[in-house]
Parts: C-alpha cells; sequence; structure tokens
C-alpha cells in the first residue's frame, strides 16, 4: 500500500523534491535558457507583483483590513531605497532595502491607525489618504528626486556582494532571491502565533477581543508587515523591472492592480498571490496577440487596455459570485482531479 495521502496532497518526501526541482528550474534553467523578453517583461514584473499582492493578503485575506493604497508603498519603497543609496553610498544594497521596507512599514502603521476605529468600506476610503499624500509629496518635493522637475528617479547598480546585476537574467535573478526570501519568512509568521491571531481578527473583532487577542498589536501588525513587503516590491518594481520611474507611475490604478490580483488569485492564500500575479501579467500579452490576429489593425493599444478592463473585471464578478477563493481554489480543484485516480489505485 502506498504511503501517499489519498487526498491528493504530495507526502513530506515528494515535495521536498518538487521544491528543489522548482528551484533548480526558477534558478538555473530560467536565467539559461531563457530570452531577455520573458525575463524582462514576463517574469521580473511578475515576481515585482507577487510580492506586492503577498503583502496586500497579510493585511486584507488574512487580517481582514481592507487597503486601497498600496501603490503608495511601492513608492516609498522605491524612493526611500534611491535616497538611501544616494545619500549613504557606503550602505550595501540589501541594508537599503531593508531599510526602505522598515520606511514603508512606519508609514503603513501611521495610515493604519484609522482601523482601530473604522472598518470595510470607510477603512478603505479612509487608506486612500496614504496614496494621494505619498504621490503628492513625492511631487511637491524635490529632495525625494535629488531635486529632478519631474520627481524622475533611476536605478541604482543592483549589486551584492560583489556581483552585480545588471543584465535581464541578473535583475530576474535577484527579484527572485527577494521574493522567496521574503515569501518563506511571511509563510513562518503566518504560521505564528501573530498569524493567527490575524485570523481571529479577521474571523470576529469582538470574539478575539473577548479570547485576549491584542487587536491594538495586531492591527498595526498587520499593517507594518504588508507595508514592508509592498515597499520592498516597489523597489523591484522600480529598480528591477522599470529601471526608471517617476511619482505618477504609483497611481491609484497600481492600487488597484494589486487588489485585483488577491481577488482573482484568492484571498487569504499566498499560492493565490503568485497565482493572479501570473495572470495579470500574462494576460495582456495573450489577449493582445488574440487580438492582432483576430481583428489586425482595429485592435489598438487603446481597445487592448479597454478589454483588458473589461475582461477583468468580469472575472472579478464572476469569481466573487461563483469561487470567492479565486484561481487557488480551481488550482486545489484540478489537482484533486488529477491525484486522486493515481492514490486510489496505489491504495
Amino acid at each position: 500500500m502506498s504511503t501517499a495521502p489519498s487526498t491528493g496532497q504530495l507526502s513530506p518526501g515528494a515535495r521536498a523534491v518538487a521544491i528543489a526541482i522548482a528551484a533548480v528550474i526558477a534558478f538555473g534553467a530560467v536565467p539559461l535558457l531563457g530570452s531577455d523578453y520573458l525575463m524582462d517583461a514576463v517574469l521580473t514584473p511578475f515576481l515585482a507583483l507577487a510580492l506586492a499582492a503577498v503583502g496586500l493578503n497579510v493585511l486584507t485575506g488574512y487580517a481582514g483590513q481592507v487597503s486601497l493604497g498600496s501603490a503608495a508603498f511601492l513608492a516609498v519603497g522605491a524612493y526611500a531605497t534611491y535616497n538611501l543609496h544616494l545619500r549613504l553610498p557606503q550602505l550595501p544594497l540589501i541594508v537599503d532595502l531593508v531599510l526602505a521596507g522598515l520606511v514603508a512599514a512606519a508609514i503603513g502603521i501611521v495610515f493604519g491607525l484609522p482601523s482601530l476605529r473604522l472598518r470595510g468600506f470607510y477603512l478603505a476610503v479612509s487608506t486612500l489618504a496614504a496614496q494621494f499624500f505619498v504621490q503628492w509629496a513625492l511631487t511637491k518635493f524635490g529632495w525625494f528626486s535629488n531635486d529632478n522637475p519631474s520627481g524622475v528617479i533611476d536605478a541604482p547598480v543592483l549589486s551584492v556582494a560583489g556581483f552585480t546585476f545588471t543584465s535581464p537574467a541578473g535583475r530576474y535573478v535577484f527579484s527572485l532571491s527577494v521574493v522567496v526570501i521574503a515569501t518563506l519568512l511571511t509563510l513562518r509568521l503566518l504560521r505564528s502565533q501573530s498569524g493567527r491571531n490575524f485570523i481571529a481578527v479577521r474571523d470576529h473583532e469582538l470574539a478575539a477581543k473577548v479570547i485576549g487577542v491584542p487587536l491594538l498589536r495586531t492591527k498595526l501588525l498587520a499593517f507594518g508587515v504588508s507595508s514592508f513587503l509592498i515597499g520592498i516590491a516597489g523597489v523591484l518594481w522600480a529598480f528591477a523591472y522599470l529601471r526608471t520611474v517617476e511619482p505618477a507611475g504609483f497611481n491609484l490604478d497600481r492600487s488597484f492592480q494589486i487588489l485585483f490580483i488577491i481577488i482573482i488569485g484568492g484571498l487569504a492564500s499566498l499560492r493565490g498571490a503568485f497565482l493572479g500575479a501570473a495572470f495579470i501579467v500574462v494576460f495582456p500579452l495573450v489577449l493582445s496577440r488574440a487580438g492582432a490576429a483576430l481583428l489586425g489593425g482595429v485592435f489598438d493599444s487603446g481597445v487592448l487596455e479597454m478589454s483588458q478592463r473589461i475582461v477583468v473585471g468580469a472575472l472579478i464578478i464572476a469569481f466573487l459570485i461563483a469561487e470567492p477563493r479565486g484561481l487557488v481554489a480551481l488550482w486545489d480543484r484540478l489537482w484533486h482531479a488529477v491525484t486522486r485516480p493515481a492514490a486510489i489505485r496505489n491504495t
């Protein structure tokens, strides 16, 4: 009789082998065999958006606190890293990255204070203050962009321990390493007592308070961790993917994009953050090619953008009605359908 679980889940040994194979492919095969276009236009933005979605999922999916200011913390992470590198050049890039995340976390905690009195829609509206304030500050005060009139900043050299990541493959490996480490640390946090406190507050705030969950500390920790992760994602988005950014690039549309990722991928699921980010990055590319093949020159960039908005909006409505758990639930069903017959045959 096989020792594999009949539920379709991998055994610990098989899971370890699968992780090792995935690591070899991601860190070895993809940089060696993948094209520059694949890493520049697909994988690097996917990783940055996935990490931002992991951060928002900690806050919204696990802790139940709604936020519409994610793009603000992307901007804080990017501009903080730029200024740390510019004004304290003796600091290693990794230290700049962590400090920028801490700056984003501090600002996130400040704007998370209304969560102590507000909930749901009212909290979501209050978080817009972060979005508009950060964009205004970066535009108003030239110090943040080294007195560039348009607020544009350029990427510093991505260098760690003497290794420089300037090629598309190098920037992809740098982004992948940061995302893997950040995601593993987040998973460890969510499996701790703090993670269980997040879920308790999300499910029933009054009951959580009755059983002794510290509401103030739990909510502010959720805002801090979420903003920290999104701030680091902003560094990847600005310096590993775009290479040059301006405050207008971190507008409300970007905040909604990250929110759509966790809705489509699946709330309260780290896997859902990656599935949703993959969909958001790959879908426009597929839609562009399909539209060009079917409609030719009629399917220009304007039609593409509008079509993308319509389809994504329709999918969000469909997921909220038919499958609130998003793509991760569909993935689990498919995995169960594929592995269950094999598990039955082996019993």
